[in-house]
């Protein structure tokens, strides 16, 4: 692999998908060319690109504009294994990296962590960067969702010592069926938990489980494994005898809540928070233990920069406030996911009425196989709300959803609507005394106005 100092060309095929275009403008700001495809771009990858003049002048794959003169091709998981761009690459022999192994080859030098777990890794991740970054010490990183007072998720740089990378199982490319977390190579681990999701590619939940076996199997001699010790599949991994290999539990941070407020204990003092929910008090602990363990932050350093973190983009993220009420909206879809976050909302405000809306988006919610596994995921809210659209259900090619096959899955009290205005009548029908609202979805239920919908349930 060419040295960074040596400026090449880098060709990404699919780089509008969220980490892709975060590696694509970080390559750029070294000065390397950047050219990419995609055959669709969403915001916030559209506007980003478009700033730094890497949007691909029209939509589709184009084997023309793969040349000798490419020093290595990218490749992003929305790509089809018989793209015209990839075959072309190949032809002429110009080197091909997953995402992962391209983080790799530019981090070999240094140390690596990983962050990886069903839930919590872009949060723990996201702890860690803040903190590291509310000290002044310098990392590289790599992580998913946007963080306040970051430009760029994606830092590859010559004089960083280590490197945080959060870490998915889901497959590194379309020509590589391995998880992305096994290609980072790790010197330390950290599992948050683990939760089946991702059905259409891990069938079952053994199959699922396995993955993170192979992740902490991976861990070197003398390397180490944080792990979540109140989880009760990533203990059974994570206590399995590995020879030199250092483990490292944790669990949820102590703390109390004061109207409306989460304040983490220690035998000095209590710290206010921002974030909120058990979940989150575990990804406190988990990015702790990585922080004063590994990267020797000192206890006080911690808690006085915990106290300025607001959170991931679109993790409990709170839209609006007004008289103590609050809506909120969460990139919650899978059922622990919804579980947790209900849970947390819940908890913070506990006299308030809840009204939470799920709308299923992804493969697994979608699939009726899966479906069971949201039983009771809705059984805090005082008032429950599923939305889909049908017309995702045929773009993934699944077969039709009922109404009845809803209510007979999440088995509590719910109501379904496939229509958006029929759902937005419901939701302000409900907005009377001193209730709530959490809007929980990795889609945007068909065009929702958020902010509108925050500011009409409140006034």
């Amino acid at each position: 692999m060419h040295s960074m100092e040596n400026k090449s060309h880098y060709h990404f095929i699919a780089i509008g998908g969220a980490a892709m275009h975060n590696l694509a403008l970080a390559l750029k700001d070294q000065g390397h060319f950047v050219t990419g495809s995609d055959d669709e771009i969403f915001e916030p990858s559209y506007s980003r690109l478009n700033a730094k003049g890497l949007l691909p002048e029209q939509y589709g794959w184009f084997p023309e504009k793969i040349t000798k003169a490419i020093t290595a091709v990218i490749l992003g998981m929305h790509a089809l294994e018989e793209n015209a761009e990839l075959i072309k690459a190949k032809e002429l022999g110009i080197p091909v990296f997953s995402f992962p192994e391209f983080i790799y080859e530019n981090s070999k030098q240094k140390q690596r962590i990983v962050i990886a777990g069903s839930h919590g890794k872009t949060t723990i991740t996201a702890i860690i960067l803040h903190v590291l970054k509310q000290i002044g010490k310098e990392v590289d990183y790599m992580v998913g969702a946007q963080i306040a007072g970051f430009d760029n998720m994606v830092r590859l740089s010559d004089t960083a010592p280590t490197i945080i990378i959060e870490g998915d199982e889901y497959f590194a490319s379309p020509i590589d069926r391995q998880p992305k977390f096994l290609k980072y190579h790790h010197h330390i681990a950290l599992v948050s938990g683990v939760a089946w999701d991702h059905i259409n590619v891990y069938p079952t939940l053994d199959n699922y489980v396995r993955q993170f076996d192979k992740l902490a199997d991976a861990t070197p001699k003398g390397g180490i494994l944080v792990y979540n010790e109140e989880d009760d599949i990533t203990s059974v991994i994570c206590k399995k005898d590995r020879t030199d290999v250092y483990t490292k539990p944790y669990k949820s941070h102590a703390h109390e809540i004061i109207n409306g407020v989460t304040y983490l204990k220690t035998k000095k003092a209590k710290y206010p928070i921002h974030i909120f929910g058990d979940h989150n008090l575990s990804n406190i602990a988990g990015a702790k233990e990585v922080l004063t363990n590994c990267l020797n932050v000192e206890d006080d350093q911690f808690y006085e920069a915990i106290q300025s973190f607001k959170g991931a983009s679109n993790r409990l993220e709170v839209l609006k406030r007004n008289n103590g009420r609050v809506v909120i909206k969460d990139f919650a879809h899978a059922p622990s996911k919804v579980v947790a976050t209900t849970k947390a909302v819940k908890k913070q405000h506990p006299q308030a009425k809840l009204v939470a809306v799920l709308e299923l988006h992804t493969f697994s919610s979608l699939n009726l196989d899966f479906l069971p596994q949201y039983e009771n995921t809705l059984k805090l809210a005082d008032k429950a709300f599923v939305f889909y659209n049908p017309s995702v259900l045929e773009h993934k090619h699944l077969p039709a959803i009922s109404v009845a096959d809803l209510k007979k899955a999440f088995k509590s009290e719910i109501e379904v609507f496939t229509d958006l205005e029929l759902l937005k009548q419901a939701i302000l029908a409900e907005k009377s005394g001193n209730a709530n609202l959490l809007l929980m979805s990795s889609g945007n239920f068909n065009g929702l106005d958020f902010e509108e919908m925050a500011t009409s349930f409140l006034n």
